[in-house]
């Protein structure tokens, strides 16, 4: 049983770092950080973890990045979604919200 988040952010984490560079480039610590934030430090992103999904994204044309300055004046490669990757994330959500909703409903359900 899934009784740690992290466990159940196994299959989620390209969807979380899509719908996260739907708002904009961004590099690895900031997306990591932005996830973190949004569910409210919920979801602890391992640096292995994000990497994995960034390169599997890269991969699949879904994302593209380039080389850049960080706020710290930093080199650091910087993370952006493609015209395919805005397609994949809008039926990811669509996706994932029939499962949240079917999921929901049986966890709600009280038998009587």
């Amino acid at each position: 049983m899934a009784s740690d988040p992290n466990d159940l952010m196994h299959g989620t984490l390209d969807v979380l770092v899509l719908k996260t560079l739907s708002w904009g480039p961004a590099h690895g610590y900031a997306i990591s950080r932005a996830i973190e934030q949004r569910t409210r430090g919920v979801f602890e992103i391992e640096d292995a973890a994000l990497y994995k999904s960034l390169h599997r994204l890269e991969r699949s044309d879904t994302i593209e990045s380039e080389w850049g300055l960080s706020e710290n004046n930093r080199r650091a490669k910087y993370y952006r979604l493609t015209a395919l990757g805005t397609k994949a994330l809008r039926a990811e959500v669509t996706t994932w919200h029939k499962y949240a909703t079917a999921v929901m409903s049986v966890l709600e359900e009280s038998r009587t």
